[in-house]
């Protein structure tokens, strides 16, 4: 059996920006990058569609926004398990 090939987020622009420039056709792209047609439509549809927030200038304060938003998860998810801790010990005494 082969090992499935994983192809680097590198190649992957690079094939999709092949592909945007529209000077080769999907099936002669495919051939000489050797990924599936299919994969490189969707590496396409992908570059077209995360191509407006690179230019964004939200983009940076929604980084900030999410930051502030993991560590209130990340501070939520370890609750309990201080509160377990806690009520574990009050047990055994």
């Amino acid at each position: 059996m082969t090992k499935r090939k994983n192809p680097s987020p590198a190649f992957k622009a690079q094939v999709a920006l092949a592909a945007i420039r529209e000077e080769r056709t999907l099936a002669e792209l495919s051939k000489t990058s050797g990924a599936h047609p299919n994969m490189t439509s969707g590496w396409k549809r992908a570059a077209i569609k995360n191509m407006a927030p690179a230019f964004s200038k939200r983009a940076g304060a929604a980084a900030k926004s999410n930051g502030a938003e993991i560590g209130k998860l990340h501070f939520k998810t370890g609750q309990p398990v201080a509160e377990r801790g806690f009520l574990k010990r009050a047990w055994d005494r």
